[in-house]
């Protein structure tokens, strides 16, 4: 007789519940089922997940893979419980990624992990990520929850996301970035992602807690700031399809200083004048309660651009349009020209 038929232990008593796990998938079918779009062949719940690239309708395609997390900004959702919208970071951290080689998201995969599996908590995680897919077009196919006691405190979870894009040979971005092109930037809905431990540091040391009314915006500090990640993945298609882009950045982790010189090639630079938009409030708020210069700015946050768009000259005025007819707030930053880097004029104001 085994140690464990004397003492009588079940995996229960060990701290993984089987039982919690399998009501989440339940719980959280119907999500996923409504992210379904053509190329989807199985639900949830099989040793592994399908996608027919014939069905979503490519005849050569090349595959496109990204994987992120949130980062410390879950801290906050987890310390506020409001974790509804942290699973929608998760999925735009990724896609917004593939968008920028050029690729359309296709299917979406997500890891969550904790100590103790809280039924409820996870599944609103979870249906978060389902519309985050919603919005970007790409399928919910499959994931892993791991329940791992001993390994997270209380309360506590992680998370990571994996998506997997597509686009005809030939397509990829970027292509033909060349001097005179004009840099144009799309807004974003505040910190997104990157930077949370700059922004708990500022937090704490200002004094204040996430149940305290925000310096910046209506509702609580905790709410402003966990705003979630702004999906540029559809108006972003539709500029690359209607032609003329050449590169795009997301602008995340490194900022506009670090980001934008990733889709340039050797001997180009990107020319901005900070005076072509305006510092989001809590940007501004998070400048001033941090004394953070402003180099510290441009290369910790997004600074209010959270995509950069570099586009022919002649394409620059119709794109706009169609950017700012899909819903986007476009700014003209700039322009490529020769040298390294980004160099700015002008002040943030």
């Amino acid at each position: 007789m085994s140690d464990s038929q004397k003492n009588g232990l079940s995996y229960a008593e060990a701290g993984v519940d089987i039982d919690a796990g399998n009501a989440l998938v339940e719980r959280i079918k119907p999500a996923a089922k409504a992210t379904q779009r053509p190329g989807t062949m199985s639900g949830l719940g099989g040793f592994g997940a399908l996608f027919d690239l014939k069905a979503a309708g490519y005849e050569d395609p090349i595959l496109v893979a990204a994987t992120d997390g949130v980062g410390t900004k879950l801290r906050i959702a987890i310390d506020t419980g409001l974790v509804d919208g942290v699973g929608i970071d998760l999925v735009a951290m990724c896609v917004n990624d593939l968008v920028c080689q050029g690729a359309e998201p296709l299917f979406f995969l997500d890891y969550f992990a904790t100590g103790k599996l809280e039924v409820e908590a996870a599944a609103r995680v979870v249906e978060g990520i389902a519309r985050g897919c919603s919005a970007a077009g790409c399928a919910l196919i499959g994931g892993e929850t791991a329940e791992m006691p001993g390994m997270y405190p209380k309360g506590d979870f992680d998370l990571a996301g994996f998506a997997v894009g597509a686009m005809e040979r030939g397509a990829a971005l970027p292509d033909g970035v060349a001097e005179g092109d004009v840099l144009l930037g799309l807004a974003s809905d505040g910190v997104h992602s990157n930077g949370y431990s700059l922004v708990r540091r500022i937090v704490e040391t200002a004094g204040l807690g996430w149940g305290d009314a925000a310096p910046f915006a209506d509702g609580s500090l905790g709410e402003a700031l966990l705003a979630p990640t702004r999906l540029y993945v559809q108006p972003a298609l539709q500029a690359i399809r209607a032609g003329g882009v050449r590169a795009l950045a997301h602008i995340t982790g490194g900022g506009l200083t670090e980001n934008l010189p990733r889709v340039l090639p050797e001997g180009l630079g990107a020319r901005i004048d900070l005076g072509a938009w305006r510092l989001p409030p809590v940007m501004a708020w998070l400048a001033q309660e941090g004394g953070l210069d402003q180099a510290e700015m441009l290369k910790t946050f997004n600074a209010g651009i959270g995509m950069v768009l570099t586009v022919r000259p002649d394409r620059a005025e119709a794109l706009t349009a169609l950017l700012t007819e899909a819903g986007e707030t476009v700014f003209r930053l700039g322009d490529v020209a020769p040298g390294q880097g980004v160099s700015y004029s002008g002040s943030l104001a």
